[in-house]
């Protein structure tokens, strides 16, 4: 399993890095918020899309999220996938500091070019920081009844 595992995250890996070189971003799916100067904000009512909200935070407990990403170092690079056979792409992009992506589904595999730059929460527990400047890998499981 943690063969499995640590194969996937090499995978995920490999094609952000494809994915940033080759300059073609696919940002579906999440809200970015956090940032109250003028930014774009997006629209994006999230209705019944098992996609990412920014607002779920007030209306479901931390806990019950898969996955809570906060930038709060500097820009980096973020990709999220889901971890089946498919890796469909939900972020492939950077974020800048005070950005807030919330994911309700999983399994996800999260990849960021630095790391330390991020808060990641997965199912209401914090993870431990990465090392700033180091490229930084997550993978949020189903959650067990």
């Amino acid at each position: 399993m943690a063969v499995m595992a640590a194969l996937a995250l090499l995978v995920v890996g490999a094609m952000a890095l494809v994915d940033a070189i080759s300059g073609e971003p696919e940002q579906k799916g999440p809200v970015t918020s956090g940032t109250p100067s003028g930014e774009d904000g997006g629209g994006g009512g999230g209705g019944g899309d098992p996609s990412p909200s920014r607002n779920a935070t007030a209306s479901v407990p931390q806990s019950a999220v898969p996955l809570v990403i906060r930038v709060t170092g500097q820009p980096t690079t973020v990709v999220v996938r889901v971890a089946d056979a498919q890796g469909k792409v939900l972020t492939n992009g950077q974020l800048g500091t005070g950005d807030i992506l919330q994911y309700d589904e999983a399994p996800l595999q999260v990849v960021a070019f630095n790391g330390g730059s991020l808060q990641v929460t997965i199912y209401g527990k914090e993870q431990p920081r990465k090392p700033n400047g180091q490229r930084g890998q997550w993978f949020v499981g189903e959650r067990s009844s």
